[in-house]
């Protein structure tokens, strides 16, 4: 029997929530009002997922694709439940595709993308043969190196005399229709509302009533996490520089220096990025084949595991012509065709289904 520890499953979701956000500047359309954006999502977020959990409460030991044909009826849940899978693996092609486009500018200039994507797919795919349980150790193991790197590039900037607290002023001088703009949907649903995908994995927790605890501290470190990160660019770069950089925790760090001795520490940001996508990729698709065994019955994971790890590969390889149409297709079209759907509106029609039926229940 799988079970993960209190710690695991907030390790692994604060680093699932980060994501790709420490390198693309979260909210950088609000200009120096970024951090309001983030603190507004998380606060917003907190409730889309404890709506969930709400659900995992009412339906114990049921995942996210038993849900459905539990309260909708096989005929049309079965069909809604299968849904959430291949977002899962659409998902994790995009963050792969985000991968092949950093990677070559940072770290290893002329190498071929096929290379770089296929070594990280064989990385993850050795690790979703290893199961769920190897996943939430290594996520607990790698969220301290994370934050102490973090903390580290925070005193570093403070040293480096080059942060102006100025550049934060006026606050909301931009008014509130950017924040906002920011908030929904994108905001919520891109770092919150995808932790939909754990309602997959909250059945191994070996306290089920901590689960609610979990998510909200979670979410409260994601928030304040991300918040800083934006804070600290806008104020060592500038409104300006902020939002028109594409990796603005790069520009960042390549700011500072260690006596003229250590340069070019952007090698941190790149760390940032590989530590929390390898972390999110494998969840994406560990529970997306935990879905399509769940849904096939399969005995094994293995067909599910290939099925889920070649396509991603296949979709991360052929997503997007440039960065530019990457970024429109991820914050203009999935947020309004796939996220609101999945993640708001069939959840809160569950919600309120089985709300009802539990109250007929005790009547």
């Amino acid at each position: 029997m799988i079970k993960v520890s209190g710690y695991q499953l907030f390790s692994a979701t604060v680093l699932f929530q980060l994501g790709t956000t420490v390198i693309f500047g979260f909210a950088s359309e609000a200009g120096r009002d970024a951090w309001i954006g983030i603190l507004l999502s998380a606060f917003l977020g907190l409730f889309v997922i404890l709506a969930y959990t709400s659900i995992m409460y009412m339906m114990p030991g049921l995942t996210l694709v038993e849900w459905f044909p539990k309260q909708f009826g096989p005929w049309l849940g079965i069909p809604i439940a299968w849904l959430y899978p291949l977002l899962f693996i659409y998902d994790a092609g995009r963050g792969l595709s985000d991968l092949k486009e950093i990677i070559p500018l940072t770290l290893l200039p002329g190498t071929p993308k096929w290379a770089i994507l296929g070594a990280m797919m064989l990385v993850i795919t050795y690790l979703l043969f290893s199961g769920v349980e190897v996943i939430f150790r290594l996520a607990s193991l790698l969220l301290p190196i994370v934050f102490f790197f973090f903390v580290l590039e925070l005193i570093l900037l403070l040293s480096s005399k080059s942060v102006h607290i100025s550049n934060l002023q006026p606050v909301m001088g931009g008014g509130w229709k950017r924040v906002w703009d920011t908030v929904w949907p994108f905001g919520i649903l891109q770092t919150f509302g995808e932790t939909i995908e754990f309602a997959v994995l909250w059945t191994f927790l070996k306290k089920p009533g901590q689960l609610a605890k979990i998510n909200l501290i979670a979410v409260v470190v994601t928030g304040m996490t991300i918040a800083i990160f934006d804070m600290f660019a806008i104020m060592v770069l500038g409104e300006g520089v902020f939002q028109r950089n594409i990796y603005p925790l790069l520009v960042l760090l390549k700011q500072l220096s260690l006596s003229d001795f250590l340069d070019n520490l952007d090698a941190l940001g790149v760390m940032y990025f590989m530590i929390t996508i390898f972390l999110k990729l494998s969840l994406h698709l560990m529970t997306a084949v935990l879905c399509i065994q769940k849904l096939t019955r399969a005995a094994t994971s293995h067909i599910p595991i290939l099925f889920a790890t070649v396509t991603t590969f296949w979709i991360g390889s052929n997503m997007a012509k440039n960065v530019t149409e990457h970024i429109y297709a991820g914050t203009k079209v999935l947020p309004y065709n796939l996220w609101i759907p999945l993640f708001l509106v069939i959840p809160a029609v569950l919600l309120t289904v089985t709300w009802i039926r539990s109250k007929l229940v005790t009547l």
